[in-house]
């Protein structure tokens, strides 16, 4: 993907990253640093629900923007070892500068490199490899293809889990989705759209999910609890949209 110019803005405590145009590509609240600031990057920590504690030991992150699930992930779950992939190194100076992205690269590592070719090219397996990376203009490019959805799925441990944001309202949501269903074999599940339009895309080759909706529902009250991420609402969407048939998450 082409470098682009990267701005940061502030408005009511929040400050957001931008790549050349309005469209945001991460966002910090001043006074919460740490936390997912947008509904999107929440929902795609939505494996913490699927899998039971101790998950994931490690996490591979594909597009860094704000470092908003970086921090999240390296502050509420201190035994995992985190790596992230950017293609632009600036993002990686802006993220430190303005968005207080941990010094820490025992636990937190990032790598400047094309996410589609450290995928493509490398052999290490993650528990959960988290997909969210964009151009200026919105596009993926080479991380919605086929041959990227089955690197992923090669890169993943036998209980881990792929995310990827999908730009719901964005053309060629449906063929992405159906790519990702292809690379799993049909073991993939989208989610209800977030309020952003966003929609996050879930899918493992592993071990089963099998989870019981009040099951989600607790594990969702002792993350909040815990860290104050909130996925409640993500519960609610998913069994008023009817993705949980006979009551439970099977993936």
């Amino acid at each position: 993907m082409a470098r682009h110019a990267i701005e940061v803005s502030e408005k009511a405590g929040v400050r957001y990253l931008h790549f050349s145009s309005a469209w945001v590509q991460g966002a910090m609240r001043i006074q919460r640093p740490n936390a997912l600031e947008l509904p999107y990057t929440r929902e795609m920590m939505a494996g913490l629900l699927l899998r039971e504690a101790p998950w994931p030991r490690s996490a591979l992150l594909v597009g860094l923007g704000a470092g908003s699930l970086a921090k999240f992930i390296y502050h509420q779950l201190p035994a995992t070892r985190v790596t992230v992939v950017e293609i632009d190194p600036q993002v990686e100076i802006v993220a430190r500068a303005h968005f207080r992205l941990p010094d820490d690269p025992r636990r937190l590592h990032v790598v400047i490199a094309d996410g589609a070719d450290y995928m493509l090219q490398g052999d290490s397996r993650y528990d959960c490899i988290l997909v969210d990376g964009f151009d200026g203009q919105a596009r993926a490019g080479a991380l919605d293809t086929l041959p990227f959805y089955q690197a992923c799925r090669a890169r993943l441990s036998e209980t881990g889990l792929l995310a990827v944001n999908l730009l719901g309202r964005e053309r060629g949501f449906a063929a992405s989705s159906e790519r990702i269903g292809k690379a799993f074999d049909g073991r993939s599940l989208v989610f209800p759209s977030c309020d952003s339009g966003n929609t996050i895309a879930f899918a493992t080759a592993g071990d089963a999910v099998d989870v019981a909706g009040s099951e989600l529902v607790s594990r969702a009250d002792a993350w909040r609890a815990a860290s104050g991420l909130d996925l409640l609402p993500t519960v609610a969407r998913l069994r008023l949209a009817s993705r949980l048939p006979h009551g439970r998450l099977l993936l």
